[in-house]
């Protein structure tokens, strides 16, 4: 394979985000924020299905206790059913904050949900970073965000890394066995000419791989910090990436078309050639 592929699709996404593999439906899910859109690809064959959601929606994790998607909408968290598509209403965390929207989550291998907001007009750093603890209620552990985005994980789980796109910032924190956290510590601060730092996963030699919103790329960084391996894509705001497939050995990477006029494949879907191994994902526990 060529660094990259265009997974081929009819149409491309308004802000594609939050890409998720799924090892027992087998398939690659994602989602269209602005385009209330849930997406899911068939490795086997580039197998294509959509769904149409009933608001904004920034990300999809498994639950283990009864098959169902959870989902994070604009107003709050969901247990999500597909075929056909029913919704039950779990959590309102940010009720308290109305202009907000849920923005990117991921599952520790506790089985913890960690979750961020953001301002959804863009205006106040009112975002924040929540845990989600099976058979809890959502906790707020970080607060004055402006874009929350990740997180991810170093492979023992012992490490907590989350960003603040706004900010041009990727944090790093300790997380203890009962999910408390260690103190707000900065660990790459995006250069001028790389864009903003997105959506992120981590793959099984403790690497973070970052996508670049306005720097066209996506790029594996050490667990030092330091830039590795860049793969350059054909459009400008690359928002996320995660590692699918049985094997783990596929990387996926979402776009936008928002402020990309005249770039032929704002909002694609890509497959690039990572040649590392990414970690597990794991199931929410409640």
């Amino acid at each position: 394979m060529a660094e990259y592929r265009i997974v081929p699709r009819v149409t491309g996404d308004i802000l594609g985000e939050g890409p998720l593999w799924s090892a027992s439906r087998q398939r690659l899910f994602w989602v269209d924020i602005m385009g209330q859109r849930l997406w899911s690809l068939s490795l086997d064959d580039d197998r294509i299905e959509s769904w149409a959601m009933p608001e904004r929606i920034g990300w999809v994790v498994e639950r283990g206790s009864d098959g169902r998607l959870l989902a994070g909408f604009k107003s709050g968290i969901v247990a999500l059913s597909l075929d056909p598509i029913s919704t039950e209403r779990l959590y309102e965390p940010e009720r308290d904050r109305p202009d907000n929207r849920l923005n990117d989550a991921k599952v520790d291998s506790a089985g913890r949900l960690w979750f961020g907001s953001k301002d959804d007009r863009d205006r106040n750093a009112s975002g924040a970073l929540y845990r989600l603890d099976p058979g809890g209620m959502p906790i707020r552990v970080d607060d004055g965000y402006r874009v929350t985005n990740g997180p991810a994980f170093s492979p023992d789980g012992r490490v907590l890394y989350h960003t603040d796109s706004g900010l041009g910032l990727v944090y790093r924190f300790a997380v203890a066995a009962d999910g408390q956290l260690g103190e707000r510590e900065i660990f790459l601060r995006f250069e001028p000419g790389w864009g903003s730092p997105d959506g992120m996963t981590s793959d099984r030699e403790g690497c973070l791989w970052i996508a670049h919103w306005g720097g066209g790329r996506v790029t594996r960084f050490d667990p030092s910090g330091r830039p590795m391996r860049s793969i350059m894509l054909p459009t400008t705001n690359i928002t996320s990436c995660a590692f699918a497939g049985k094997g783990m050995d596929r990387l996926f990477v979402t776009s936008s078309r928002i402020d990309a006029d005249g770039e032929a494949h704002a909002g694609a879907l890509f497959e690039v050639d990572a040649r590392v191994i990414g970690g597990p994902t794991y199931s929410f526990g409640g």
